[in-house]
């Protein structure tokens, strides 16, 4: 079952009852202090279309709209704060925490979970890597966001290694056929590629992450009929992998967009769409 609730996720953390959720895992605003904008276009082969793709074919683009939102806050620490410590209270005793951030606030948002969680909480910095976009030539080109594991408590918290997926070796003829065949678990760098803007999982949401980032989270940190929440859900994508995977799911949100990206997303699913309640 997956919640949708529209509105202040400040209002509905402090109304949820304590140890609620299983795991929390939040992608907030990045903090950037730019206006962030995402066009949604529609591709079709035409010889005489306004677009070069691969193999120098020829493609016509229709533009189906865009989505735009602020990402600056005057004190972004105070607003991530009061939210980070509802999160901890409605996490379960073997819950787990992970926060999806820009690595120009990674170092501050450490410090401040270190405060709420306690540093024995801390278990690993992920590196989220991919390869696509600009490339700047007055700086090594930025290509990866970090994910801050923390666990409500260090020595009980749920991790499932027999579900890590395994990638291929680097090297497979270092380690012999029935190892390479099997593959290896990944480490706390995680390659995989962004969400592609022209693939069936694009929902046109700005700041959409993979489903396979989240898939490894939910099937790793959780059990079959956990319930999970998201307070910054976006496009949904923590719902969409804990339906696929057979949990159930919070997701909230205040803005009007991603609403009704959810709702397109989620059609046809077993879903319950809710306000929070305004004091």
């Amino acid at each position: 079952m997956i919640e949708v609730h529209f509105g202040d996720n400040l209002g509905y953390l402090c109304r949820a009852p304590a140890g609620a959720f299983a795991l929390v895992y939040i992608d907030p605003p990045f903090n950037t202090g730019r206006q962030q904008r995402r066009t949604r276009v529609r591709t079709e082969r035409d010889e005489a279309g306004d677009r070069t793709g691969f193999g120098g074919r020829r493609y016509r683009t229709e533009v189906l709209g865009s989505m735009d939102y602020a990402d600056a806050f005057e004190d972004y620490l105070g607003f991530l704060e009061p939210r980070l410590v509802e999160a901890r209270r409605v996490l379960a005793p073997h819950g787990s925490l992970f926060l999806h951030i820009d690595p120009r606030e990674a170092h501050y948002c450490k410090v401040l979970l270190d405060g709420i969680f306690g540093r024995e909480s801390f278990l690993n910095e992920i590196v989220w890597a991919y390869d696509y976009g600009g490339r700047p030539k007055n700086r090594w080109p930025a290509k990866h966001d970090t994910i801050f594991w923390y666990a409500r408590d260090p020595r009980h918290y749920t991790f499932h290694h027999e579900e890590i997926d395994r990638i291929p070796y680097m090297a497979p003829g270092l380690v012999g056929p029935e190892k390479a065949a099997r593959g290896k678990t990944p480490t706390d760098v995680w390659w995989h590629t962004i969400v592609s803007p022209t693939g069936a999982e694009k929902t046109g949401y700005p700041t959409q992450k993979p489903l396979g980032i989240l898939r490894r989270i939910v099937r790793v940190h959780t059990n079959p009929g956990d319930r999970l929440l998201d307070f910054f859900a976006g496009s949904g994508t923590l719902g969409a992998a804990a339906e696929e995977l057979g949990r159930d799911s919070v997701l909230v949100d205040n803005n009007p967009e991603a609403l009704e990206v959810m709702r397109r997303r989620f059609a046809g699913l077993p879903v319950r769409f809710c306000d929070v309640p305004v004091e």
